[in-house]
C-alpha cells in the first residue's frame, strides 16, 4: 500500500483499530475521569454559549490567580466528551493551574468549522470568567489531544478582537498539541472519517494549521514515539511550516502510542507534565 492507497490512510489514522488495547484503554479513562469529579472542587456543566453542546466543566486549584489550562478532547471531531478527559485535571489543578475542559458539539450535525468557532465562545467566556474561579485571564495556555490538538493549533491563530470587541489579541499566547493534525487534505481521503466529517479541498485547506501564517504564540507539538508514520508526519510538519520560533517544542514521547501519550500530561513525573508547567509558569526553565 501506498500514501495515496485508501487502505493505507485508514490503518494511519485508524487508532483504535491499531492500539489493540484501545478499548480497555478508553474504559480505564472513564473510570479515572469518575474518580476525578467525585474527588476534585470542580464545576460541572457551565454554559459558555446557549447550544445544548456549549458547557464546560472547571477544576479550581487552591492557589491565587492561577494559570489557566484549556483542555480540548478528542475524538476526531464525531466522538467522545469532555467528561471522558476529566482524568487530566487533578495532576494540573494539584501543581496550580485551574483547569477548564470545554465540551463542543460533533460531526456530522455540525462542521469542524462551526467546532472552531464554538471553541473561540469558549475561551472568550474563560478569559471573562477565569478570575471569579480563581484564574488569571492574562495566563490561559489551551491544551489538546488528537482533533483537540488541531483545534488548540487553530485558536492559537485566532484575532481575537475580531471574536469580541472586549478580547484583547494576546488572549492566547501558548498551546500544546498532542498527537494533533495540522494538515487536513489526507484526512479528507481518509475513508472511515470522511462520511461524518464531509471535508471539501477548499476547507480542509482552510482548517489546516500548517498552510496558515505562523501565530505570535507558542505551540508544542507533542506525539507518541509509537504512532503511525502519518501522526509523526503531521507532527514534524507543523515544525517546519511555522518555525522554531513558533514550535520550540517538537518531540516524540518515547513507548507510547496515540492514547498513553495523553497519560505523560496526567503524570507529575513526566516530560509532557513538565512542558505544560513551564508553559503555564508553574515551573521553572524553558521547555523549549
Amino acid at each position: 500500500m501506498t500514501s495515496r492507497d485508501p487502505a493505507w490512510l485508514d490503518a494511519q489514522y485508524d487508532n483504535r483499530a491499531r492500539v489493540a488495547e484501545s478499548a480497555r484503554i478508553l474504559e480505564r479513562w472513564a473510570q479515572a475521569s469518575a474518580l476525578a469529579r467525585e474527588r476534585s472542587d470542580c464545576v460541572l456543566d457551565v454554559p459558555y454559549g446557549d447550544a445544548p453542546s456549549e458547557t464546560l466543566d472547571l477544576f479550581r486549584t487552591r492557589a491565587p490567580e492561577a494559570p489557566v489550562f484549556v483542555f480540548i478532547h478528542g475524538g476526531w471531531w464525531r466522538a467522545l466528551d469532555k467528561r471522558d478527559y476529566s482524568f487530566v485535571a487533578p495532576a494540573l489543578a494539584d501543581a496550580g493551574a485551574l483547569v477548564v475542559m470545554p465540551n463542543y458539539a460533533l460531526c456530522p450535525a455540525v462542521s469542524i468549522d462551526a467546532i472552531a468557532l464554538q471553541l473561540t465562545r469558549a475561551l472568550a467566556w474563560v478569559w471573562r470568567h477565569a478570575r471569579a474561579h480563581g484564574g488569571d485571564p492574562r495566563r490561559i495556555v489551551v491544551g489538546g489531544h488528537s482533533a483537540g490538538g488541531h483545534l488548540a493549533a487553530m485558536l492559537l491563530g485566532c484575532r481575537w478582537p475580531q471574536v469580541a470587541a472586549d478580547l484583547p489579541a494576546d488572549l492566547l499566547r501558548a498551546a500544546i498539541s498532542i498527537s494533533g493534525l495540522f494538515e487536513l487534505e489526507t484526512i479528507r481521503r481518509t475513508p472511515f472519517l470522511a462520511p461524518d466529517l464531509r471535508l471539501t479541498v477548499e476547507s480542509a485547506r482552510r482548517l489546516s494549521p500548517a498552510l496558515m501564517p505562523a501565530p505570535a504564540g507558542r505551540l508544542a507539538a507533542v506525539v507518541g514515539g509509537d504512532e503511525s508514520e502519518e501522526f509523526l508526519r503531521q507532527n514534524r510538519l507543523i515544525r517546519s511550516a511555522w518555525g522554531e520560533a513558533a514550535v520550540p517544542v517538537c518531540e516524540a514521547i518515547p513507548g507510547t502510542n496515540h492514547f498513553t501519550v495523553l497519560h505523560e500530561l496526567a503524570d507529575a513525573r513526566s516530560r509532557l507534565h513538565r512542558i505544560a508547567l513551564e508553559w503555564l509558569g508553574l515551573a521553572p526553565g524553558n521547555a523549549g
